[in-house]
């Protein structure tokens, strides 16, 4: 298992890094988000499904796309009216079919795949396009900020938790998680997030690189155990096969669309 994690990282942190940096003339990251998102929001569909429940995958799907690809657009008409439609298609639809049994729960998850997937996807779309007159490619460095420091704090609450776990985080929700595992976890995305402000000239202080890192290490994990929820809940181990060694692609994103909110408004209300 873990030398199909290995290999399957080798050649998908490369891809996603390329797609980062060689973002024009076409928006590669976008591009690459929207792969990402399309497979992730049909695993969850899926769960969604063996739990005897039936979305409306393919209007979730298109809504995924359109909430992913809407920070090239004006914020402030497209966000309101996806938001909108996302609300009252989907339940226009399911009413006026004959089958009547479940409408609700239908309507419930349909929405909730979107938002989950789609809406929170966007932001590391929105975050890769800030920039300032001074530092134009300013998004492409937080972009690259956000996916490492997450990285490391995946692989240090893994390892550390694999060799020295020996206290149950949330047994309930996922009882392969440690405290030992979340304190790697922190300490990693610490320490990462302290060379990469170094490396990529971030304007962040020493004392603000490593609160940022344990807060993006804390959302992260959180973001990880939602998703475990979800899959304790559905009666699934992994959300997918897709990638070996890891799972599905929700069960590799679960971290970085809650850390892609995080370092968006933190750009946005403190940086900018």
């Amino acid at each position: 298992m873990l030398k199909k994690r290995v290999i399957t990282t080798l050649w998908g942190v490369p891809l996603l890094v390329a797609a980062v940096w060689f973002d024009e003339p076409l928006p590669w990251l976008t591009i690459f988000v929207a792969i990402l998102g399309s497979l992730a929001i049909f695993e969850f569909y899926r769960m969604v499904t063996s739990a005897q429940v039936s979305p409306l995958a393919y209007f979730g799907l298109i809504w995924t796309l359109l909430f992913i690809v809407s920070p090239h657009f004006d914020y402030a008409i497209l966000i309101p009216l996806l938001f909108s439609s996302a609300v009252v298609l989907p339940l226009i639809w399911l009413i006026l079919r004959r089958k009547k049994e479940g409408v609700f729960t239908s309507w419930a998850w349909t929405i909730a795949g979107i938002l989950y997937v789609g809406w929170l996807l966007s932001y590391l779309v929105a975050l890769r396009d800030l920039g300032t007159p001074a530092m134009p490619d300013a998004g492409k460095d937080w972009i690259f900020f956000a996916l490492f420091t997450t990285f490391a704090s995946d692989t240090s609450a893994f390892f550390t938790g694999k060799f020295l776990g020996r206290h149950k985080l949330a047994p309930r929700i996922s009882p392969g998680k440690t405290w030992e595992g979340a304190i790697g976890g922190v300490t990693g995305a610490a320490i990462v997030s302290l060379l990469l402000v170094a490396i990529l000239e971030l304007p962040l202080s020493h004392g603000q690189a490593i609160l940022l890192g344990l807060a993006v290490s804390i959302l992260g994990q959180l973001g990880d155990l939602t998703e475990s929820l979800l899959k304790r809940k559905m009666g699934v181990k992994d959300s997918g096969k897709i990638l070996p060694g890891h799972g599905g692609v929700l069960d590799r994103i679960d971290s970085v669309v809650f850390t892609g909110i995080l370092l968006y408004y933190y750009v946005v209300w403190v940086i900018m």
